[in-house]
């Protein structure tokens, strides 16, 4: 019988660079065709489990069998070296002189003999996700949401007998996350399935097993459980408003002060790669206290939009943009820019990928650096640990930001988004790895900062339950997207 088993194991896991992750005394028994939730707060250990239950980790001690014999596994992990995979590949065929990046289809098929492929469930997938028009597309053209999109068909067509999903629906818009669910519900009847949440309305109904983590420690196993023994293991740490203080700002060391209240305006806008047009003639005013949402479905454009605001696409050199008071392109600096502006995105997360410790990692959003290379003041690092503790890690104050989980590096990137009361604050799916508390937390912090005036927001998500109390305007993409003949 096909099963996973783990009797008092330890086990390590290599993370970034040097760093390792240790469990211990693991205990989880897994069977097929059983539908399992791992659940627990960041820091719990649930990817390190997961990754561990599917043969990822290097077993130091104890019993470990793994019987099945087709084994997938999607993670934020998983997508970061990915993304670090083609990027080194990019860099060596551009000083080798070739084309760079794999597209889309060729990494689908990758491993894989095209001929033995099930040409049926390939055509569902790339119909699920709308990825017909990207098969040809470099794989460095591809949002986060598309990215984590062509991971998942990647996994799912191999049909593997063992699937461990840690935050499928994290990325996707809201159809992607509809039809993901229905397809894992049909897999469900012939696939065992290991998830990792940390949105509960997010599992699935045929979850038919829920295991608790804490610690790198499976500490509690449901089968099956009642209304009220999921409830008892699903309570949720409830916030209210005057709980949440936000950290003064350092009045010694704050930008210049704006002349205009336009913060941004953006005339007749487009952006497009490789003759196609992401966008185009798109109108934007961001005036100081106005909060905005960004809406529109994985591709649509969301993130490259907001690169043009923050200098970190070259587009924004060829578009009639003006920030700040300085028209892009006039000989402005891009610090002249960024000492406005707080950014959280998937990319910024991918990309810090530095080891200096979480209180740093603070620090460093009042130097717009990835990194810190310069000297703190007192100050800096009293309003740093001011945040850490809002935000529930100060005990981790002294760890390296690599060995962190996923969530709580989130919650770094957010506190070095916003240590510095920007002028504009950039927040792109800021909640995604979060688990439910921490959630809540920053939704509840980012109506504080609406409500108090310093900042204005420039909000992205794909969830309805994440909505922001004073944010009143929206921009859709859609309505700046070539619409299909």
């Amino acid at each position: 019988m096909q099963q996973v088993q783990l009797v008092n194991v330890k086990a390590s896991l290599k993370g970034q660079g040097n760093d390792v992750y240790y469990l211990d005394d693991l205990n989880i028994n897994v069977s097929p065709l059983q539908q399992w939730v791992l659940l627990g707060a960041n820091g719990a250990g649930k990817s390190a489990v997961a990754a561990a239950i599917a043969g990822f980790a290097k077993i130091e001690k104890g019993q470990y069998e793994n019987s099945f014999e087709r084994i997938a596994l999607v993670s934020p992990d998983s997508q970061k070296q990915l993304l670090a995979a083609e990027l080194t590949k990019d860099q060596d065929d551009i000083i080798d002189g070739v084309t760079p990046s794999s597209t889309v289809y060729e990494l689908i098929i990758a491993g894989r003999d095209e001929q033995q492929l099930d040409s049926d469930l390939q055509q569902q997938l790339i119909s699920l996700f709308d990825f017909s028009d990207k098969l040809s597309k470099a794989f460095r053209d591809l949002s986060t949401g598309e990215t984590r999109k062509l991971m998942l068909i990647q996994a799912i067509i191999g049909r593997p007998d063992l699937l461990v999903l840690d935050e499928p629906f994290d990325g996707l818009d809201v159809m992607a996350m509809a039809g993901l669910n229905q397809l894992l519900a049909e897999l469900s009847k012939t696939t065992t399935l290991i998830f990792v949440l940390n949105r509960l309305t997010e599992i699935p109904d045929f979850v038919d097993h829920y295991a608790y983590v804490k610690e790198g420690h499976v500490t509690e196993q449901l089968a099956k459980p009642t209304a009220e023994q999921r409830d008892d293991l699903l309570k949720l740490l409830h916030l209210t408003h005057t709980q949440l203080q936000i950290p003064e700002a350092d009045i010694d060391h704050q930008a210049p002060p704006l002349t205009d209240s336009m913060l941004v305006r953006l005339n007749n806008a487009s952006v497009s790669y490789g003759g196609e047009a992401i966008f185009e003639k798109l109108n934007w005013q961001i005036n100081q206290g106005e909060h905005w949402q960004l809406t529109g479905k994985n591709g649509s454009g969301k993130t490259c939009l907001l690169n043009l605001i923050t200098g970190d696409n070259p587009q924004c050199y060829n578009n009639d943009i003006k920030v700040f008071g300085y028209q892009r392109g006039s000989g402005e600096s891009i610090w002249q820019i960024k000492q406005h502006i707080g950014y959280i995105s998937n990319a910024l997360h991918m990309d810090y990928r530095v080891s200096i410790t979480a209180l740093n990692t603070v620090v460093s959003g009042f130097y717009d650096s990835i990194g810190l290379y310069q000297k703190a003041t007192d100050k800096q690092l009293a309003i740093a640990k001011q945040w850490l503790a809002l935000l529930g890690l100060s005990d981790k104050q002294s760890s390296s930001f690599s060995q962190l989980s996923f969530g709580d590096q989130r919650l770094l990137l957010i506190a070095r988004a916003m240590v510095k009361h920007p002028n504009l604050l950039i927040l792109d799916e800021p909640c995604l790895g979060l688990d439910e508390a921490n959630r809540q937390r920053v939704l509840l912090l980012i109506e504080k900062i609406c409500a108090a005036g310093t900042s204005t927001v420039v909000y992205v998500n794909h969830h309805a339950s994440d909505k922001i109390a004073g944010i009143n305007n929206y921009l859709e993409m859609a309505d700046f997207t070539k619409k299909a003949p």
